[in-house]
């Protein structure tokens, strides 16, 4: 493993945001949902792309907070534009398992 610096991690914008809407995306390559995300007024709704459907389903989203890297570039996907990276971490069988604060936080509030 590489370590990093203080500098190199405060890089990484890492935030918190709720769920607001999530979708299916037929389109994907890989089984994934269509995410809308709420970052809070000063930095807004941003898209992802996440491959949760192992263990998700849309109407269990909605609501939840979670924390997403916000300032990687954007990335096409298929007729997808995803803004943000939202984050978790794998099981043994390949399932995702969605990175959450284990309490309400602000939208936007940053990992620290």
């Amino acid at each position: 493993m590489d370590l990093i610096s203080w500098h190199d991690f405060m890089q990484v914008e890492l935030r918190v945001g709720t769920i607001v809407a999530a979708e299916a995306f037929p389109q994907a390559r890989k089984p994934a949902w269509k995410l809308t995300v709420d970052f809070g007024a000063d930095i807004g709704q941003r898209r992802s792309s996440a491959q949760l459907t192992a263990l998700y389903q849309p109407e269990q989203l909605i609501g939840k907070q979670v924390l997403a890297v916000l300032n990687f570039p954007p990335k096409q996907i298929g007729p997808f534009v995803s803004e943000c990276l939202v984050t978790g971490f794998y099981r043994d069988d390949g399932a995702v398992v969605l990175a959450v604060p284990d309490q309400p936080v602000p939208n936007g509030a940053r990992l620290a």
